[in-house]
């Protein structure tokens, strides 16, 4: 079987343990705060989570970007030099263009190199719901060829299943995402959104519901109706400096399916941005999106 490279995004906030461990390389991205550059990639960015959280919550502003087509041409063609092809699973093309920059540089380099193979998988997936995809790829990564990889992870893209709740709809505001009246009246009343990702990969507001409490238990009630109780044996739980509700989520999980292996890790600047401080997101196994 011939040698392949997984590789995907910062965006996959794909920690840095398990990158290393299953030998996935994971590109970092730039963004700005208050103007001034920085790049991220999980557990090796030029800030941690904790001060740029620590930041937003005093109003920075953060603008985030996307890879461009010379930095994937310029690391799929290391390995093509070295005669290995290269799979690519990137973030959702629905929420961003770096899939479309890796496709440019996937028809430039078909050409340079006929003999080697290069796939851009448009995950459909975010945060550490496109982690979780490429942590299940890779422990398959020895069994199965290129071929038989890139199907594997385009028949099961839509299983991987997003919950996401936030506790202040403030960034969603700032982001153009709610009204500045929607925002101010969810705040009054404790309102909070829970969203997930559609088949599509956008990011879609499914209920509200009233109190933090009732928010985070809804995110284990959406697993516990929709898990794939034969492959869901990992649960990973993102959080933008909250990591004591992630453990009252992970604690509610364990209770109510059973499952003991759970990652809990940080929601990073790519997603963080948008969503805001307080964050947490549920990623696991489920029935097929869109069935």
């Amino acid at each position: 079987m011939l040698p392949y490279k997984l590789i995907t995004d910062a965006t996959s906030d794909l920690p840095f343990s398990l990158a290393q461990e299953w030998d996935v390389e994971v590109l970092p991205m730039e963004y700005t705060l208050n103007g001034k550059p920085y790049s991220y990639c999980p557990g090796n960015g030029d800030q941690t989570t904790a001060e740029f959280f620590a930041a937003m919550r005093q109003g920075a502003s953060a603008i985030t970007s996307q890879i461009n087509a010379y930095t994937f041409t310029s690391v799929f063609e290391g390995y093509l030099k070295q005669g290995m092809d290269v799979i690519y699973a990137g973030f959702s093309s629905a929420l961003s263009g770096t899939v479309g920059s890796a496709r440019i540089a996937q028809a430039e380099l078909a050409e340079k190199y006929p003999g080697r193979k290069i796939a851009v998988v448009d995950s459909l997936c975010a945060s550490l719901g496109q982690g979780l995809f490429l942590y299940y790829a890779a422990r398959l990564q020895k069994e199965l060829d290129f071929d038989a990889m890139v199907a594997w992870l385009e028949a099961n893209k839509l299983h991987f299943v997003h919950w996401f709740t936030v506790d202040d709809l403030e960034y969603l505001k700032r982001g153009g995402r709610v009204s500045g009246a929607t925002a101010a009246i969810a705040t009054v009343l404790q309102i909070k959104p829970v969203m997930h990702v559609d088949c599509d990969g956008h990011l879609v507001a499914v209920e509200k519901v009233q109190g933090r409490k009732k928010s985070l238990k809804a995110l284990v009630d959406h697993m516990v109706a929709s898990m794939d109780k034969e492959k869901a044996d990992v649960a990973f739980i993102g959080h933008c400096d909250a990591q004591k509700e992630a453990e009252l989520v992970a604690a509610q999980i364990r209770e109510r399916t059973g499952i003991e292996t759970i990652v809990i890790d940080d929601i990073g600047v790519m997603i963080g941005a948008h969503s805001g401080p307080g964050t947490v997101a549920l990623f696991f196994y489920g029935t097929r999106l869109g069935a």
